[in-house]
């Protein structure tokens, strides 16, 4: 029996298997879909609704523009353009020779100022010896005085004894005029006595205005030595900051200097980047301040090395936005009012060190924070 097969047959019965392998696609790929939207949902609630990320932020540094002290001619640049230097590590120098001559001008004159104070302080103590000399006096014209008027009433005594005695015709008149000649002259000698006295007392007086004269000398030049000091630290001063230093470690940046240009306090000179002290500074919305802590830990990715991750710590929050830090900030209680989003710079502190990624400030990178966690210090 010879039985032959159509190939019309055969189309019938392959067709209908076609349509059911592409619902089982469209069923898969939807399937594939649902859980992935499962996964991302799943991911977003117990992770992604936690995560703060932001564009705007940048590579910072604290570097420190340096600029002279003191004018003059620059003698040494000793430092080129990107160029680490260490704290303390000389940058260039002043010609120091007008420098030195005022230091040794104000050395003189310190010891100028010495040499006089000295000189006050010897005649302060011949003023003091003098009023002890003046006082010695004074005691022994005292004491002059006080025999004298001994004598005086002595001699008084005599002339009115004497006196009695010739009424009574018991003395002669000789003998009372030579009582009443010692009675005068004892008055004399006591009135010289006095005389002395007031002299000794006035000496003494002239003595203490001289020793007063010579204190207030010798306060003058103290003041004088004091301020021929001052003249001499700040000459000192000015002589050493001929010689311009590193105030910390980083890299030499924005060398304007040359040797031989003449330079004015003030003027900036270079740069010195503390690149190995670099942070963060996130620029994130208002929005997303809300569960935001200082301590929270950070993810930041580096636009220039963009194979690696660094980690990180929110330092601090800045105390304004920075329309408020503006030099022109908007003033929105005049005309139409258009609310915008403001930005709050984000302090954020490197966990590792630098050397990885060759952080150099003014880098960007995309930082994102994760608010679950607690912050460090319990914050």
């Amino acid at each position: 029996m010879n039985s032959a097969t159509e190939p019309g047959d055969n189309l019938a019965a392959v067709t209908p298997a076609r349509p059911t392998r592409r619902r089982l696609l469209g069923a898969g790929g939807a399937a594939v879909g649902a859980l992935a939207a499962l996964a991302f949902a799943g991911h977003w609630w117990s992770t992604g609704r936690f995560l703060e990320t932001t564009d705007d932020a940048y590579v910072r540094a604290d570097w420190v523009a340096l600029s002279p002290r003191v004018a003059g001619y620059v003698a040494e640049v000793a430092v080129q353009d990107d160029q680490p230097v260490r704290a303390g590590e000389v940058l260039l120098r002043l010609r120091s020779e007008d420098y030195q001559a005022r230091l040794a001008q104000a050395r003189a004159g310190v010891d100028q100022a010495q040499a006089a104070l000295h000189v006050a302080q010897a005649r302060q103590r011949m003023a003091a010896e003098r009023i002890g000399q003046r006082r010695e006096a004074i005691v022994r014209a005292e004491a002059a005085r006080q025999g004298a008027a001994a004598e005086q009433r002595r001699s008084e005594l005599d002339l009115q004894r004497y006196r009695g005695l010739v009424r009574d015709q018991a003395a002669t008149a000789q003998r009372l005029e030579s009582a009443s000649a010692g009675a005068a002259q004892a008055t004399a000698q006591l009135r010289g006595a006095e005389a002395a006295c007031r002299e000794a007392r006035a000496a003494l007086a002239m003595a203490q205005a001289r020793a007063a004269e010579v204190d207030a000398t010798l306060e003058q030049q103290q003041a004088a030595l004091a301020q021929a000091r001052a003249r001499q630290a700040l000459a000192e001063q000015d002589e050493q900051d001929t010689v311009i230093r590193a105030p910390l470690a980083g890299v030499v940046g924005q060398r304007r200097v040359r040797a031989g240009q003449y330079v004015v306090p003030g003027q900036p000179l270079l740069a010195v980047v503390p690149v190995q002290q670099a942070y963060v500074v996130a620029n994130y919305k208002e929005t997303q301040l809300t569960h935001m802590r200082a301590g929270q830990p950070v993810d930041i990715r580096v636009d220039s090395f963009a194979d690696v991750h660094l980690h990180g710590r929110i330092a601090s929050f800045s105390p304004a936005s920075g329309n408020v830090f503006a030099l022109l900030p908007s003033d929105n209680a005049t005309g139409n009012f258009t609310k915008i989003v403001q930005r709050f710079p984000v302090r954020i502190l490197l966990d590792e060190p630098t050397e990885r990624a060759r952080l150099l400030p003014g880098m960007s990178v995309v930082t994102t924070v994760d608010t679950r966690a607690e912050p460090a210090d319990g914050r």
